[in-house]
């Protein structure tokens, strides 16, 4: 028997969902389909008008009285639906039916130059290619990618791994599984946003699996430990090769940057009948989880938790070379033997430490503004290194290029933003450590992309100082000031009503000097999992896509948009249904 849809996206997170068979695959189960969980019937008080999609397929059949969208008291279990996506894939090889059709109101359409509303990506599940470079659970995938195209969903966001294509010898490229999840977001539709994930996957938020760095590139920071990122006691980190060794030729005759560029020329080459159709942006991963940043807070092993201060990340030898040559340029050597000694540690918060507390603190002093000035140029000079060989590479390809910035919002109210410093941007009560960032991005014609676009200030330890809503506000005045476009993300799973009303609102970017009415230039959403395609979270996805696709200026009320959306999730079901049951006979 097909498993159903939410069986086949469970088994993307190794998750197995029971369907009404009451057959499951293991102790762990998750709530069961429920009609009553899908469908509401409409307020007696509802005054909206309803404007009624243009849905065409050849596969059609007329809505039946028992499956009309505007009587609410039957309503279709999305189990059923989601069942005929696993039919439908399951004899795709007999027979290719007409696809389903991406639902749109009157009028909406992709956003282009000079269009409202801001287009919806969603992630990719990490583990989306295997190790073995094939598509990992390749029927759910493409149940998965049908669904999210119909929502109505621009695209995809997939990590490349350099620890997956190149592996095994330094110039040997293996893109089997990305050719073959290429093709199939050609096939529904979706455009593609290709992460160059060149860190390793496992030890941060939300890893679920591990993917380490190339084979030949661990051989060869096991033979020079300096090669990874080191705090003040030697602990190091092999997420992501240290920047102090960006140009020197460590990896068996290439520097870092040479094999980046390399990789992605491979990408280029490889993929370029995709490229500026399908393939629309490259985000060019520079650091941790993809992030231009120093691994500051790492969670593996226990070493750092939530809500610490991190620790600076420069402390293997090509990096203290690089502070001491800074040194002696400013005339203060002794400045030059070691980054700050009183940092405190992982955990400590500001006030614990000499180096970081608000009265008389050492970030704020002489030597201070020299290391962070130096830390944080140093971590600028990467990025624009980077950026410089990603634009020549990727040039008149149709692509655009983005670099992820990272949302640390904990202890940003503080003078210090402690957190911040670590991490590499140099962010204080006194100084904007987000301007120099997005105009390094605007030189080379980037896209700024930040996260925790979801959060509110109030969800957020307060006895912390957390305020990630005066961060992205402060992030959106540096990309306007800097005229950088501006993309977001969640930086933790939601899907409530009040994180999406809370992206609605950061992408509207109503910030002061913001009369052009620009928005976010794209919004991509963590991630595709099973809880996503659970009814209750798919109805609010859907509308959340079509309110996001809407844009600021749109006035239709709330409960309009949100009517449409059940209308959609219901209409939807006999259009997939009609189309696996033809194609199993």
């Amino acid at each position: 028997m097909a498993l159903s849809m939410t069986h086949q996206i469970g088994s993307l997170a190794g998750t197995p969902i029971p369907v009404e068979t009451g057959t499951t695959n293991s102790s762990e189960t998750t709530a069961s389909l429920s009609a009553a969980s899908v469908w509401k019937s409409p307020a007696n008080s509802l005054r909206c008008r309803v404007q009624k999609p243009e849905i065409v397929d050849a596969l059609s059949p007329p809505v039946s009285p028992c499956r009309s969208p505007v009587l609410g008291s039957t309503r279709a279990d999305l189990s059923v639906a989601c069942r005929a996506f696993a039919t439908e894939i399951e004899v795709e090889t007999a027979r290719s039916p007409a696809p389903v059709r991406e639902y749109r109101e009157e009028g909406a359409q992709v956003k282009g130059q000079g269009e409202k509303g801001v287009p919806v990506y969603v992630m990719m599940p990490l583990d989306s290619v295997t190790m073995n470079n094939t598509v990992n659970r390749k029927k759910a995938m493409n149940a998965s990618l049908q669904a999210l195209k119909s929502a109505g969903v621009e695209g995809i966001m997939m990590d490349v791994w350099w620890g997956l294509v190149e592996r095994d010898a330094p110039g040997a490229y293996n893109w089997g599984g990305y050719a073959e999840l290429l093709e199939m977001a050609k096939k529904h539709g979706l455009k593609v946003q290709a992460v160059m994930s060149f860190h390793k996957c496992g030890g941060n938020v939300g890893d679920s699996v591990t993917i380490p760095l190339p084979k030949w590139a661990g051989e060869e920071i096991e033979k020079d430990p300096d090669l990874a990122y080191t705090d003040q006691w030697g602990k190091r980190n092999n997420e992501y090769l240290s920047l102090g060794v960006d140009t020197l030729p460590v990896l068996k005759g290439r520097s870092p940057v040479q094999c980046y560029s390399d990789f992605m020329r491979a990408f280029r080459d490889n993929f370029k009948d995709l490229l500026g159709d399908t393939i629309v942006e490259i985000q060019v991963g520079m650091g941790p989880a993809g992030e231009l940043r120093y691994p500051s807070y790492p969670e593996s092993n226990g070493t750092w938790k939530f809500p610490g201060i991190g620790a600076f990340q420069c402390y293997d030898k090509y990096m203290l070379s690089s502070l001491k040559a800074a040194a002696e340029a400013a005339g203060k050597p002794k400045w030059g033997s070691t980054g700050p000694t009183d940092a405190g540690h992982y955990n400590n918060w500001p006030e614990d430490t000499s180096f970081f507390r608000k009265e008389g603190g050492g970030w704020n002093g002489t030597y201070g503004e020299f290391f962070l000035g130096w830390y944080s140029q140093m971590l600028l000079d990467h990025g624009e290194r980077i950026l410089m060989s990603a634009k020549s590479i990727f040039e008149n390809s149709g692509v655009k290029i983005s670099v992820k910035v990272a949302g640390i919002h904990w202890h940003y109210g503080t003078r210090s933003h402690a957190p911040e410093l670590t991490a590499g941007y140099y962010n204080t009560r006194f100084r904007d450590g987000y301007l120099p960032i997005a105009q390094m991005l605007a030189r080379h014609g980037a896209i700024f992309n930040f996260t925790c676009i979801e959060m509110r200030d109030h969800e957020q330890p307060q006895d912390a100082l957390c305020a990630p809503e005066k961060l992205v506000k402060q992030v959106a005045l540096a990309t306007q000031k800097a005229q950088v476009p501006l993309a977001g993300e969640n930086a933790l799973p939601r899907y409530d009503d009040t994180a999406h009303e809370q992206i609605l609102q950061a992408a509207s970017l109503n910030i002061e000097g913001n009369s052009e009415g620009r928005e976010m230039c794209a919004f991509t959403y963590l991630r595709m999992s099973p809880h996503l395609f659970q009814p209750e979270n798919w109805r609010k996805f859907v509308a959340f896509v079509k309110k996001m696709k809407e844009g600021k200026d749109a006035h239709r009320c709330l409960e309009q948009v949100e009517r449409e959306a059940e209308h959609f999730v219901h209409v939807t079901q006999p259009l997939v249904q009609e189309a696996a049951v033809a194609l199993m006979h």
